[in-house]
Order: structure tokens, then C-alpha cells, then sequence
């Protein structure tokens, strides 16, 4: 049997560092719109909803093929809210308005531009098809590697992670780390519902590369992903 699937686009208001940052323009189109896209294109996602705060941005998400079935209630629209209460609200909604349950959840947060279609349905494939009950999308560390971090304690400079020596190999030659790039977090009804994350102990990774794991926080991001938007093109 087909397994039902929810994607939740989380798209909050107001952001402090990039003002109105989900709907800024990369390109001529708003930032939410690349997400919107790619998600439209997916052919195992069921139903598509914006939760967001924001008139504008509803508008706006709807123009583009998204459903706004609500307005996210103030509780959850603070500057300090966690995505996963957002999430777990917009499924409630959803198998309540449409009287039937999900089997898996996707958030798929708009700061993710270049994350692509397939990015989306190879990760939910992936999913379904094993044992576990979660994926997340990861990107390599590159130069960023802990090895290489520092920190500072009064004035003076430390390994973060000490190992007695100064690591001065190569990147190619250090192990291969990842960190989470904010683009996929899928996830079984179950783990989201019963065991309240997005990321269980049973989490499969999906790797993609820098190219398409810009996530935008900064000015110097909306750069990075637009270079590579037009690089795509």
C-alpha cells in the first residue's frame, strides 16, 4: 500500500539577522518559492503546507502552489520556537481537516534553496524502504573539521578537541565529518507523535554536497545561494 506522506514548510514572519528572510528575493523569486518548487515536482509527497505566521507570506506560498490551511496560532510563532511543535501542529491539523493519518512526515525548512526533488524523494525512499524511522540530510565539514577548531580560554588559544599535538594533515586526510545542513528531516508518524523528534535513534543519513546544502542565516549565505542558483541554471 502506498504510504500516505505530509511535507511541512516551516516559514515564520519575522527573522532578526536577514529581516522578512523567507520571502527576501534570490534571483528575482522569493526565497520560499525554490522549496515550494522542488516540492511540487516530488512524486511521493501527498499533501504540501506552508505554516506560517505571516498574511504576506501565505499569499505569497499560495501563488506558488502551496496549501495555507491555517494561520500558526501566536503560541507558536515566538522568536525562540523550536520546528518541532511547528510540525507536529501542522500534521494534527492536516489529519483532522482531511480525516486521516499521515505515515511519514517531511520538513523541508524554505532557508534550503538548492535542495532539489530528488534530494527529496530519494531521502523518503530510502526511508520507507529500510527499518529505521527517520533520515536527515548531512553535508561534509570540508575545511570546518573539529580537528581543526579552537577555543579560547583567558586569553589564550586551545584545541577544542585536545589531542595533544597540532593536526596540520590535510583535510583530504582526516576522517570524513558531516553536520546537518537544515534541508530534509523526514520521519514515521510514530517518531514524530509518540516519540515528540523529528530524529529518532534509528536515523538514516542523506548526503549531499555543498552545492546544494547552503542554508541561509547570513547575508554572505544569500550570496553563496544565489552563485550556485545561477550555477544550476
Amino acid at each position: 500500500m502506498r504510504k500516505k506522506i505530509i511535507a511541512v514548510i516551516p516559514a515564520k514572519g519575522n527573522s532578526r539577522a536577514i529581516p522578512k528572510k523567507n520571502i527576501v528575493k534570490i534571483l528575482g523569486k522569493p526565497l520560499i518559492y525554490y522549496t515550494i518548487k522542488e516540492a511540487k515536482k516530488s512524486k511521493l509527497i501527498d499533501d504540501l503546507i506552508v505554516s506560517t505566521d505571516s498574511k504576506e507570506i501565505s499569499k505569497i506560498s499560495k501563488k506558488y502552489g502551496a496549501k495555507v490551511p491555517f494561520i500558526r496560532p501566536k503560541y507558536l510563532s515566538t522568536d525562540f520556537m523550536q520546528s518541532l511543535p511547528v510540525v507536529k501542529h501542522a500534521l494534527l491539523f492536516m489529519e483532522k481537516l482531511n480525516k486521516r493519518k499521515y505515515d511519514y512526515v517531511v520538513m523541508l525548512q524554505p532557508t534550503c534553496p538548492l535542495r532539489s526533488c530528488i534530494d527529496i524523494d530519494s531521502s523518503l525512499k530510502r526511508l520507507i524502504n529500510s527499518k529505521f524511522k527517520s533520515i536527515t540530510s548531512i553535508v561534509n565539514v570540508g575545511g570546518s573539521h573539529p580537528y581543526r577548531m579552537k577555543v579560547l580560554k583567558n586569553n589564550r588559544l586551545y584545541n577544542f578537541i585536545d589531542r595533544g599535538f597540532e593536526d596540520m594533515r590535510a583535510r583530504q586526510k582526516l576522517r570524513k565529518i558531516y553536520i546537518r545542513n537544515g534541508a530534509i528531516y523526514a520521519c514515521t508518524r510514530d517518531t514524530l507523535i509518540k516519540k515528540n523528534t523529528l530524529v529518532s535513534r534509528k536515523n538514516l543519513p542523506h548526503i549531499m554536497p555543498q552545492e546544494r546544502s547552503v542554508n541561509i542565516d547570513t547575508i554572505s549565505d544569500l550570496f553563496a545561494a544565489e552563485y550556485y542558483l545561477k550555477k544550476q541554471k
